[in-house]
C-alpha cells in the first residue's frame, strides 16, 4: 500500500504543476481556436463582396478568448501564489495569444464595417454612372 503525503511543500508542488499545466493547456487550445493563415490569406471569391465575407468568416477566433482568458486567470492565481520558478515563458505566450487575438477581432471588425459599406459605394457609383448617361 502507498503511503499518501499531505506534506505542505509537497501539496503545494503538485498545484504548482497542475496550474502550470492548466495554463498550458488554455493556450494550445487557443491556438487550435485560432484561423487557419490560409483561410484568411486565400479566396475564390468572384467579388469583393464575396471575398469580404469569406475573410469575415475566417477572421472567426471561436472560443480561443476564452481559452486565453482562463490561462491567464489560472496563470494570474499561479504567479500571485508564488508557485511557479520560471514562468517568462507562460507570461509571454499568454500576451502574445492576447495580442494576436485582439488583431484578429480588430480585422474582423474593420472586415464587418467594409462589408457593409462596399455594396452601398457600388450602388452609388452605379446611380452615379446612370445619372451621367
Amino acid at each position: 500500500m502507498s503511503q499518501s503525503t499531505f506534506d505542505d511543500d509537497d501539496l503545494f508542488g503538485e498545484a504548482a504543476a497542475e496550474t502550470r499545466a492548466e495554463v498550458e493547456e488554455h493556450l494550445a487550445a487557443a491556438r487550435e481556436e485560432l484561423p487557419d493563415p490560409d483561410d484568411v490569406w486565400v479566396t475564390d471569391a468572384e467579388n469583393v463582396l464575396g471575398a469580404l465575407n469569406g475573410l469575415k468568416s475566417a477572421l472567426d477566433v471561436g472560443d480561443a478568448v476564452d481559452h486565453v482568458r482562463s490561462a491567464k486567470k489560472a496563470y494570474v492565481l499561479g504567479e500571485r501564489a508564488d508557485a511557479f520558478e520560471d514562468a517568462d515563458d507562460l507570461e509571454s505566450e499568454i500576451a502574445d495569444l492576447e495580442s494576436l487575438v485582439g488583431d484578429i477581432e480588430s480585422a474582423a471588425e474593420e472586415v464587418a464595417s467594409l462589408t457593409g459599406t462596399i455594396p452601398a459605394i457600388r450602388g452609388a457609383l452605379q446611380d452615379a454612372a446612370d445619372d451621367g448617361e
